[in-house]
């Protein structure tokens, strides 16, 4: 099956997104931090049914090809994620569609499905955590310095960013998380899982070595009927 690569303009910023497939279920999938649709979703890029599903991956506005503008984490990005990438789905004109996020994407995913529930299909989320504790900040500034990184994680995201722009944004990425753990629940978006009617299956990583299995826990139990 063909691939298209292309980009959208949405929200006032240029989106890169790769589509193929052309099945009647509508999938988009949803990188973590740093990440593109290349870098994190080649396999299912690749592997995933093209008779049933049609499969948007996306950049979101700052990393991968949806550059300029450069990534920044304002205290709602995860929001202006969840928004961009909505509005995306429906300027590529799919009615309803599912979400697979992992990491960073997982948590967009859970906004996304919360606040436009009429849209969203069913939802996949892995890594995923909803609230960011003490704990977690003292993870992320394990990762805060790319130069201590193991190359095999470390080479793909060098290649696409060069070294001053991955190095910068990941810095920026843990400043911008950990201000969650400054409010008193430390909360992302544990109050809108309620809101969240669909479908919902919740994966986690055993060795995860950033996101606590607790994390996966707590968004299971918060959303009615999720596996």
């Amino acid at each position: 099956t063909s691939m298209t690569s292309a980009k959208i303009q949405v929200n006032g910023v240029h989106l890169h997104y790769q589509l193929t497939g052309e099945g009647s279920h509508a999938v988009l999938l949803l990188p973590g931090m740093l990440g593109s649709g290349q870098t994190d979703f080649g396999p299912q890029l690749k592997s995933l049914n093209k008779q049933i599903f049609t499969i948007v991956a996306w950049d979101p506005r700052g990393y991968g090809q949806s550059i300029p503008p450069s990534r920044d984490f304002p205290p709602d990005f995860f929001e202006r994620d969840a928004k961009d990438a909505v509005d995306l789905m429906q300027a590529l004109k799919f009615k309803k569609f599912s979400l697979l996020g992992w990491s960073d994407g997982g948590i967009t995913a859970l906004i996304a499905a919360a606040k436009y529930p009429t849209l969203i299909h069913k939802l996949v989320v892995w890594g995923a955590n909803a609230s960011v504790t003490q704990e977690d900040v003292r993870i992320y500034n394990g990762i805060r310095d790319v130069s201590k990184w193991s190359e095999k994680v470390k080479k793909p995201l060098e290649e696409m960013y060069g070294h001053k722009y991955f190095a910068k944004t990941c810095e920026a990425w843990v400043d911008g998380i950990s201000r969650f753990a400054e409010k008193s629940d430390g909360s992302i978006c544990q109050q809108l899982l309620p809101d969240i009617k669909c479908p919902t299956f919740i994966i986690h990583g055993e060795k995860d070595p950033l996101v606590p299995q607790a994390h996966a826990e707590y968004i299971h139990k918060h959303i009615k009927d999720s596996r």
